[in-house]
C-alpha cells in the first residue's frame, strides 16, 4: 500500500478533535473494549484516553489500522476487514488470526503476508 493510500484509509480512522488516530474508532470497529484493544496493541488502558500518550498510542494503533486498511482495500469494506482481522486464521501461522499475532507483538507478519497475497504470493 503506498503512503498516499495509507494517509486516505488511515483518515477515516482519525480522531476529528486530533491529528492522532482513534482508539475508540479501532475499537468499535473490531467490537474490542477499551481494555482489550489496549492489551492488544501493548499499551496501558489509562493510555488510550491521557492527552498525554496520545503519541504513544498513534505509533501503537499504525499497524493494525495499516492491517485493516489494507485488507479493507481488498476484501471491499471494513466490516469485512474487521471480521477477517478477528476471525480468518492465517496459512502457517497454526490457525491463528491477524488479531492474536497482533496481541503477541506480530503485526509486521500480518502485513508481509498481506503484501504476500496482494503481490499475488499465496492468492
Amino acid at each position: 500500500m503506498s503512503a498516499l493510500m495509507f494517509e486516505k484509509a488511515a483518515m477515516s480512522f482519525g480522531d476529528p478533535q486530533s491529528p492522532f488516530l482513534s482508539p475508540r474508532r479501532v475499537s468499535e470497529l473490531l467490537g474490542l473494549t477499551q481494555v482489550e484493544l489496549a492489551r492488544m496493541i501493548g499499551v496501558a488502558r489509562n493510555t488510550l484516553s491521557a492527552k498525554a500518550g496520545q503519541r504513544k498510542v498513534d505509533q501503537a494503533l499504525s499497524p493494525v489500522v495499516r492491517i485493516l486498511a489494507m485488507v479493507a482495500e481488498m476484501a471491499g469494506d471494513e466490516q469485512r476487514a474487521a471480521i477477517w482481522f478477528k476471525h480468518q486464521p492465517i496459512p502457517g501461522w497454526a490457525g491463528k488470526t491477524a488479531y492474536d499475532l497482533v496481541c503477541e507483538g506480530k503485526a509486521e507478519k500480518v502485513l508481509q503476508y498481506l503484501e504476500a497475497v496482494r503481490s499475488g504470493v499465496y492468492a
